[in-house]
């Protein structure tokens, strides 16, 4: 609803006191000066402004000399404003939006409209770098809840003038700031603008639970099919380097994290740690990680179908079969320790640190040995959960662990109840869950895989150098 300004100065401040219910809202000041000869009132919100700047601009405006009457907005504002990042503002719905954004507003007697003075600064915490995307070697820097700071962080690495950061607000009540940024001639341009069009056009009242709330505006499909369509990261150099390479990246204000799209399984699965080490080595990383993530998949399932069928164990892996008695079917064993894992993430996530280190070597003794002793479960199942628990953590994706997870689960109940068919179709619906799956772009979720592309697939698995216009631009096509 634009309302258009009201000439009368008192008329105007009351209109905006009962607006902002200064008398109600502690935090919403506002203070009535003189500037120049000219009556005037500054609405600020008190978190929001840098104290420093703001008393180095009242300390002006007091000793500005009267001006004369016919100068316009523009020439006054250069008189009487030392601050340069200065907006102007025709009706009262702009204003508003700029000031609850943190923008103090000042209004002048004799002129219609209403000036921005941009010296905001929000609160964030000190930048550190993430819990989740730690690295042996690089940058210890990660994002915070403001984004303007990650924007800055991305900034700093990318000193191009084609880098574009385009700010949108999202939410009817929250208006929440939404930046779209990306690299001009390397994104897709189809793409981008069917990103821009989504986020234009997003109807909510409020983005509460920040990018995921988005990605659910974003993306209008089934979500039945559990592997991720978005990669997130809290690094600003894996950021960087997604936008460099053709990505669009999504950040939201109060959120400390970026989404980057389009994300195919071979993206999701890369981390930073890949290419701060040598072309060997990273090799050797990215190996082991999928090698990891894919016994985390496949681990229980096979246990539990040579369990069920010991004429096929080979007499060199006699060992790994259970020759304590079985009190659980091995199959409800494997499914209580699935949800008993759940079960301790969540509960350490509500531990006070100070005592999370004691609880949890109190929580492995305990739950490990008292269980085997009692004849719940089997040790050799316990030591399978445990390779798997930790197994999880060789990838930062949150999404995609649990995603096997679930898979993994569909893998067990339809082998412990079908035996070898059962296996086989296990593995089949998993396959199909990510053959079938598609990116947001519309592409195949296996890229480079299918469609087959040697350079992009070498590139996935090897340290292999490629043009900048060869990394990212043919996935959104």
């Amino acid at each position: 609803m634009s309302k258009t300004l009201s000439k009368d100065f008192d008329a105007r401040v009351k209109n905006f006191n009962e607006l902002l219910s200064v008398d109600e809202n502690f935090d919403m000041t506002y203070r009535t000066i003189e500037i120049g000869g000219r009556k005037a009132c500054f609405y600020f919100i008190s978190g929001f402004v840098n104290l420093d700047i703001m008393e180095q601009v009242l300390r002006f405006f007091y000793s500005v000399k009267p001006t004369e009457a016919s100068l316009s907005l523009e020439e006054w504002t250069k008189k009487c404003l030392p601050y340069g990042q200065i907006e102007y503002y025709e009706n009262t719905e702009d204003c508003l939006k700029k000031l609850l954004s943190g923008i103090p507003c000042l209004l002048v007697e004799g002129y219609d409209e209403i000036i921005g003075i941009d010296f905001r600064i929000y609160p964030s915490r000190t930048i550190s770098e993430p819990e989740k995307d730690r690295v042996m070697r690089g940058s210890r820097d990660g994002f915070v809840e403001s984004v303007s700071v990650n924007v800055a962080l991305i900034r700093r690495r990318i000193r191009s003038e084609k880098l574009r950061n385009e700010l949108y607000n999202v939410g009817t009540s929250s208006k929440t700031d939404v930046v779209l940024c990306y690299m001009e001639g390397r994104v897709n341009q189809e793409f981008l603008e069917n990103i821009r069009n989504k986020i234009r056009h997003i109807q909510i009242d409020a983005l509460s639970m920040n990018q995921e709330s988005l990605a659910e505006c974003l993306y209008k499909g089934s979500w039945l099919n559990p592997f991720p369509k978005f990669k997130y990261t809290e690094r600003p150099d894996a950021t960087a380097a997604a936008v460099l390479e053709g990505n669009i990246v999504i950040m939201v204000d109060n959120s400390p994290s970026a989404m980057i799209l389009p994300a195919s399984i071979f993206d999701i699965m890369e981390e930073a740690d890949d290419f701060y080490f040598p072309p060997f080595t990273g090799t050797y990383l990215k190996f082991s990680r999928f090698l990891i993530n894919l016994l985390a998949w496949l681990l229980a399932p096979t246990f539990l179908l040579l369990i069920m069928y010991p004429e096929w164990i080979p007499g060199s892996l006699s060992f790994i079969q259970i020759k304590e008695q079985q009190n659980l079917p091995p199959l409800l064993q494997f499914l209580i320790l699935e949800f008993a894992i759940d079960g301790l993430k969540l509960a350490s996530l509500n531990t006070p640190n100070m005592l999370s280190t004691p609880l949890s070597v109190v929580a492995g003794i305990v739950l490990g040995d008292f269980t085997v002793s009692s004849g719940w479960f089997n040790a050799e199942i316990m030591l399978y959960m445990a390779f798997i628990t930790i197994a999880n953590y060789s990838q930062a994706n949150f999404e995609l662990g649990y995603a096997l997870k679930f898979m993994r689960m569909l893998c067990l109940i339809t082998t412990g109840i079908f035996g070898v068919w059962g296996y086989i179709g296990g593995l089949a619906v998993t396959v199909l869950f990510v053959a079938w799956n598609t990116t947001l772009s519309g592409k195949s979720y296996l890229y480079p895989l299918i469609p087959w592309n040697k350079k992009q697939f070498l590139h996935r698995f090897f340290r292999v150098s490629l043009p900048a216009s060869e990394k990212g631009q043919d996935f959104g096509k």
